[in-house]
């Protein structure tokens, strides 16, 4: 394919008008104590400074890769990875939170983690290799049959950007913006492409990340050792300590989703996304692929409607730190 054809693999966002962004559930109270208390172990500081979001060189211009657009990050920091099934749990197990996909009572699965016989209400046409699963959730991220037992080491999924929000304020951090999440997949400012470097990664030799290996949608050759999620510390880590930051799952930032354009194009589809309040997710997951959803190096953006949930959507949590 040629540059900015590639296809998407990714999530269909939910048909339902989406809510306001504090209507759904009640504040959490903290568990630590925000910017005054010291780091947990997880978290890893980065040094701010002049910095960019973006690309030069973007290879899927539709997404708003581009052009780079300059930043002023304070000092902060950044867990070293996803945030995993069983931290989500002691979250819930402490506050009692009740995520949106368990509201709404059904989530989106991607139909190669199901069995032959799986049930589902339907499909969206553009991407029928997304099913709606009655009963998915984040206990049970294919649906009511299969449970997260052996997975707690995994990113949890299912969760919207509200329920990352959640959990980050009650970790005492909050979501990172796209320009900090990007710095630290970058280390500062290198223009770098991927976490690890320049380096591609292949189907055969260079295994570094957990994204498809194969034809997609219908064959995947597990090259990397998984069919979906891989836990949170999987394959080698960044220079500066980070996991997984491309590939596994997509990742919530707290920023809203915009095309830094003056085209007409840009303009119809800004509208577009300040109705649907889309957010930014980072980093790709364990559906793309180079020939059809490049979209797990460092610049790559996907949007989502914040109350979308998925197989393949996880987020990690950033700490603001004392000035």
């Amino acid at each position: 394919m040629m540059k900015g054809e590639l296809k998407s693999c990714c999530v269909p966002a939910r048909a339902e008008a989406s809510r306001p962004e504090d209507a759904l559930a009640p504040a959490v109270a903290q568990r630590g104590a925000g910017a005054d208390a010291a780091l947990p172990s997880l978290a890893i500081p980065v040094k701010g400074g002049k910095s960019f979001a973006g690309t030069d060189e973007p290879v899927l211009p539709q997404d708003g890769e581009g052009p780079p657009r300059a930043v002023f990050l304070k000092d902060y920091a950044l867990e070293a990875e996803t945030v995993t099934v069983s931290r989500f749990a002691e979250f819930v197990a402490e506050t009692g939170y009740v995520t949106e996909a368990e509201n709404f009572g059904w989530s989106a699965v991607f139909a190669g983690l199901l069995d032959p016989d799986a049930k589902s209400a339907g499909s969206a046409p553009e991407t029928p290799w997304w099913l709606r699963i009655e009963g998915a959730d984040w206990r049970h991220p294919e649906g009511p049959g299969r449970s997260i037992a052996g997975r707690e080491d995994h990113p949890v999924t299912q969760v919207s950007w509200q329920d990352a929000r959640r959990f980050a304020a009650w970790a005492g951090g909050r979501l990172p913006s796209e320009a900090e999440w990007e710095h630290a997949a970058r280390g500062g400012n290198a223009k770098r492409r991927f976490a690890w470097g320049e380096v591609e990664p292949d189907d055969e030799a260079n295994i570094v990340c957990n994204i498809w290996q194969g034809r997609f949608p219908d064959h995947n050759t597990c090259a990397d050792g998984y069919m979906g999620t891989a836990p949170a510390r999987s394959f080698p880590p960044s220079p500066e300590g980070f996991y997984n930051l491309c590939g596994n799952v997509w990742e919530w930032t707290a920023d809203p989703f915009r095309l830094r354009s003056l085209s007409r194009f840009a303009k119809i589809r800004n509208a577009e996304l300040r109705r649907g309040n889309d957010k930014v997710l980072k980093g790709g997951s364990f559906l793309c692929h180079v020939s059809y959803c490049y979209r797990y190096r460092i610049a790559a953006r996907m949007n989502l409607t914040p109350d979308s949930a998925a197989s393949n959507v996880g987020f990690r949590v950033a700490y603001s730190m004392p000035q």
